[in-house]
């Protein structure tokens, strides 16, 4: 008998079998094929990383190069030419050899301004089509740099909360809290808030080390020589520093007398009034009323025990009566180069919104028998808080917060007294009820004060604001007011960035 046999054979899994392997092998080659790729292209990345390091060295120096031709000439900003740019300088190696070039374009400063933009661009001559490009922007530093700077020694109570950097060429006693460094040029000194001859520390304080609470009325062992300057980050919460540079005010009578020029030539020059000077009203629309103050308060019996009654009168009160006490010139559209000069005492207040303004009450000859001030009594206020906005109030005398000054009084704006006070003069307790304690203060800007600045007295019990607050407006040396005084010739680095 005859038998058959079937082999049966499973086609489909040498189908799939195959399929597997053409899977994997797709896989390897894509793979093998990307590490080809990846190689290759780290190999070209490898011999431009060289390149690209050399062009930016010599994009910096072009940078390099520039600072310090500002810093032998301030005022050129055409790289010595006279021409307008781009500039171009071959760069050499160390074996004066050429090897690329950087080119530098300048931006000059734009009036009222004094910020230089210099833009650097370096290139191999072996890469041609490699380059590197560093732009930054260069300052003057200016009486804005600070919370506030003073040329005298200060004592600020526990009445302040600062927020941003103090510095003065004299000695500073703080008992409030501060948020920013505070700097002394000087290392101690006789602090005369209290009785004894004990230097302390050029930066210090007598709040009581907690969990004690108060201040010490006495001089402060712990707070002088030989003890060393302790962290105190109750009171400064970023430290605190002796012996550092001091800031020079010497230059500030040029200033002052070109920002004269500038209101002469572009914005609005008030001649002497005539009577006991200007009151400004700044107003949101771009416009500001005038008018001629002819009255003020009268004192009565209200005085200061400080012995500067005499020096003050007849205006101890600089605030304006009401009623007669002054008379509308009119209503004039902020000046196109935002200068604005008085040859008398300003009385300013008011909005601004958008505006950026420089009011400046001085006279000259200078004579300290005419200097000329300003007077805040009522609110200054921004509509804008990003730099949009920016006042400056410069005097050659003192910035001043009259007797009926407002009981929450809010200030934004750059002030300087070029030599006086910015402050509130200390007035007599009783006799001067109920004037003689302010609620608060509030000030959101910047203080220059070639004198001290004050504007409460603890060591005379509750007198002037009992709350005030102080924050360093950042946007100011952005840009801040029209011709704002510089305080050194050395341009300093705002910004830095590096693209290609």
């Amino acid at each position: 008998m005859q038998r058959h046999f079937f082999r049966i054979t499973n086609s489909s899994n040498k189908g799939s079998l195959l399929l597997g392997v053409l899977v994997f092998a797709a896989i390897g080659i894509t793979l093998t094929t990307g590490f080809v790729g990846w190689a290759v292209t780290l190999h070209k990345v490898s011999q431009t990383i060289e390149p690209r390091e050399q062009a930016l060295q010599i994009a910096e120096a072009g940078i390099d190069y520039y600072r310090w031709h500002l810093a032998k000439d301030p005022v050129d900003y055409q790289d010595g030419t006279g021409d307008v740019g781009p500039y171009t300088h071959t760069f050499y190696d160390k074996n004066n050899e050429a090897i690329g070039e950087f080119v530098l374009t300048i931006t000059p400063p734009t009036d009222g301004n004094n910020q230089v933009t210099i833009e650097s661009t370096g290139t191999l001559d072996s890469h041609p089509t490699i380059s590197r490009t560093i732009r930054i922007v260069v300052t003057k530093p200016t009486f804005n740099s600070f919370a506030l700077v003073s040329n005298a020694s200060i004592y600020w109570g526990p009445q302040y909360e600062v927020y941003g950097p103090i510095h003065s060429n004299g000695g500073i006693r703080f008992d409030g809290v501060a948020h920013n460094l505070i700097s002394s040029s000087v290392t101690s000194y006789d602090d005369g808030s209290h009785s004894g001859s004990l230097l302390e520390h050029g930066v210090h304080t007598h709040v009581k080390v907690p969990p004690l609470t108060g201040v010490y009325t006495t001089e402060v062992a712990a707070e002088a020589p030989p003890s060393g300057v302790a962290t105190r980050t109750d009171v400064f919460a970023a430290g605190r520093s002796i012996g550092v540079n001091a800031v020079d005010w010497n230059g500030l009578t040029t200033q002052v007398s070109n920002l004269k020029a500038e209101a002469q030539s572009g914005g609005r020059y008030l001649s002497n009034s005539g009577n006991l000077g200007y009151h400004i009203v700044l107003k949101a629309n771009d416009t500001m009323d005038v008018y001629r103050v002819a009255r003020l308060t009268a004192m009565a019996n209200c005085d200061d025990t400080a012995g500067q009654a005499s020096a003050w009168a007849p205006w101890q009160s600089w605030t304006i009566k009401s009623g007669n006490g002054q008379s509308l010139i009119g209503n004039y559209a902020f000046p196109s180069n935002g200068v604005i000069f008085a040859d008398d005492n300003v009385w300013v207040d008011g909005t601004i919104n958008g505006a950026q303004l420089t009011i400046v009450a001085g006279t000259f000859p200078e004579s300290a028998n005419t200097y000329r001030n300003i007077i805040i009594n009522s609110d200054l206020n921004y509509t804008n808080f990003d730099g949009t906005d920016a006042l400056g109030l410069i005097a050659q005398g003192n910035i001043i917060l009259g007797l009926q000054a407002d009981t929450d009084l809010a200030i934004n704006a750059a002030m300087i007294s070029q030599y006086g006070h910015v402050w509130r003069n200390y007035f007599n307790g009783s006799r001067c009820n109920p004037y003689n304690t302010r609620n608060s203060l509030t000030i959101f800007g910047s203080i220059a004060s070639f004198l001290e600045s004050k504007f409460a007295y603890p060591e005379y019990g509750t007198n002037g604001y009992s709350d005030i607050t102080i924050t360093y407006d950042g946007n100011l040396p952005l840009g801040g007011s029209p011709f704002y005084p510089t305080s050194s010739e050395d341009f300093q680095i705002l910004s830095w960035e590096e693209f290609e």
